[in-house]
């Protein structure tokens, strides 16, 4: 009787391991065929009889596993597209309506792909690849074989096609930091068809409305401003069209047979809207949301401005220079305000020196567009002196190199070169503009301004250096023109005379640098007194050989020889009193 208790008991735990196994087979099951179920929490009991986890040798046969099926219903969606296909030269239905249940084929394809889970992205991706395949080649041949569409409505399917993915993964909230699949396929699609079809059918203008909205949804839509990869290209393509366009209408060697006729406010549109775009997603992002810009936003706004710029000046008015020089100019207004009261420095420093570099280059630009020569003088020389003060008093030596850009950019408007050159190489005839006097003045004022500190890097000595030599040169070349124009008073001055005063000058110029750079503790100023002995020797051999009288040789060389001697003296005796 026991043993036969036994054997029931043995039975029963038999029966009992048993459901035991079959509970977690169906468990298994179900979590492959329901990942995101198996993760919700099981009771206790549940909890207690669940088995170990698949160990992570088995994963990847699973993740291979899941790719043939998506890779077959792709192939089903393809072969659908065929059959549509046939079913249109069939001529059995009219060609429009299977042209419609076509793109309404690739939609539902879209919609399919948006709908897949986000942890699925490879099926994701490959579904709305497939509805990119579908609709691609169908709105070629539909817009450029068959003209059944025009191309305002292919651009308008393309647009609705890549919103419709944009407003199907923010309604499934896939949009997350690492991207949606949906979307980055179809925005980039999209951009790279609607460029296509842009320079194949020669109808620009609803294309570039296409890529414009894309531009647009990428700096501003939430979720999407975060995809680079989506905006890179989506730029890329609006940059390239609207480029073309530009060279295309204005470029008298392309033939416009084909081509439709394009008003000049037409013309002048897409490189607007572009850098309005860009320019307010910039603005949107460093100055109202603290935001440091990134090298891909640098550079798209400013090929976006280079774009307006070079579609203002060939499309617009005959006052168009004018208009975009009053424009860059308070750009750069705008630029600097932003600059000196928004950012800070220290935390947003990228945003300081690129808002900074667009502004200077921006208020170059504009005084060269929209202001005569003198006036463009004096509004950088006025810059330079400013930039200069802003530089030493806040230590920053991006501005003391703008404020470089400013002295050189106003000494070519005001003539600063040719009166140097015509003093210490030519005949000086003529007397100093209003400009040069200005001009002069700022540069030893900039020089004066700079701060001269014992320790400088490298790139300051370098400016502080091109300054010096720039002043430098500018008051000799007014002091040979000054003792020029008294010699004049009693005799006219030949050759000879020109090579001497010269002489005389740079020996005296020499001395005065030698003596600066020990005085004030400026090392370049020293720099230039040797550079300016060497200078001496060369002219010496060009032009006094060659030119001076024998008396006026021997009056050159004896400078020469004394300047040589005492350089050094000067420069060594006041660094041992400074030491002392």
């Amino acid at each position: 009787m026991s043993d036969h208790a036994d054997s029931i008991d043995l039975f029963e735990k038999r029966l009992v391991a048993l459901e035991r196994r079959l509970d977690s087979a169906d468990r298994r099951l179900d979590a492959l065929e329901h990942p995101l179920s198996a993760q919700e929490p099981h009771s206790s009991t549940a909890l207690e009889t669940a088995p170990k986890p698949p160990s992570s040798t088995t994963a990847p046969a699973v993740q291979s596993g899941s790719v043939f099926p998506v890779l077959g219903r792709a192939m089903l969606g393809i072969a659908g597209a065929y059959l549509l296909r046939a079913v249109a030269e069939s001529n059995s239905v009219p060609r429009l309506a299977v042209a419609w249940a076509g793109i309404v084929y690739a939609f539902l394809w879209l919609v399919w792909a948006a709908r897949i889970r986000v942890k699925r992205r490879f099926a994701s991706t490959f579904y709305a690849g497939t509805s990119t395949l579908i609709l691609a080649p169908m709105l070629w041949e539909l817009t450029l074989l068959f003209n059944l569409f025009p191309a305002i409505v292919t651009a308008g399917i393309l647009c609705a096609f890549a919103l419709t993915a944009l407003a199907l993964t923010a309604y499934s909230k896939s949009i997350n930091r690492s991207g949606a699949p949906v979307v980055h396929v179809a925005f980039i699609a999209t951009a790279g068809l609607a460029l296509a079809l842009a320079l194949a059918s020669h109808a620009f203008l609803p294309f570039i409305f296409v890529l414009l909205t894309l531009s647009a949804f990428c700096e501003f839509a939430p979720g999407l401003d975060r995809m680079l990869g989506i905006r890179a290209a989506v730029a890329l393509a609006a940059d390239v069209a609207i480029w073309v366009l530009i060279y295309t209408c204005f470029s008298p060697q392309t033939p416009r047979g084909d081509y439709p006729v394009i008003s000049r406010a037409a013309l002048l549109a897409p490189g607007l809207a572009l850098f309005a775009v860009f320019a307010a997603s910039v603005t949107s992002r460093t100055v109202f949301r603290s935001k440091q810009i990134s090298a891909f936003e640098t550079m798209q706004t400013t090929i976006a401005f280079l774009l307006a710029a070079v579609g203002l000046a060939d499309f617009g008015p005959s006052a168009s220079a004018m208009i975009l020089g009053f424009l860059c100019l308070a750009l750069s207004l705008a630029g600097y305000a932003t600059v000196f009261t928004v950012f800070n420095r220290a935390l947003e420093r990228r945003n300081f020196t690129v808002f900074a570099a667009w502004s200077t280059a921006l208020l170059l630009f504009g005084c060269w567009l929209c202001l005569t020569a003198q006036w463009a003088a004096a509004c950088l020389g006025t810059a330079a002196i400013a930039s200069t003060w802003v530089g030493r008093y806040r230590t920053w030596i991006a501005f003391e190199f703008y404020g470089m850009l400013f002295l050189l950019a106003a000494a070519l408007a005001s003539g600063l070169p040719h009166f140097l050159l015509a003093c210490l190489a030519g005949t000086p005839t003529d007397a100093p503009s209003l400009g040069v006097w200005f001009v002069a003045t700022c540069v030893v004022l900039c020089y004066v301004t700079a701060k001269s500190t014992a320790h400088q890097s490298r790139s300051t000595q370098a400016l502080r250096l091109g300054v010096a030599a720039l002043a430098s040169a500018t008051v000799a070349a007014l002091l040979v023109w000054l003792l020029v124009t008294l010699i004049t008073i009693q005799v006219t001055p030949a050759a000879h005379h020109l090579a001497f005063i010269r002489t005389l000058t740079l020996c005296a110029a020499s001395l005065a640098l030698a003596f600066g750079g020990a005085r004030l503790r400026r090392p370049e100023l020293t720099r230039l007194g040797y550079a300016a002995l060497a200078l001496i020797a060369i002219k010496l051999v060009l032009e006094d050989l060659r030119e001076g009288h024998l008396e006026y040789i021997a009056a050159s060389i004896f400078l020469f020889a004394i300047t040589l001697i005492a350089v050094p003296r000067v420069a060594r005796a006041k660094n041992q009193t400074l030491e002392s």
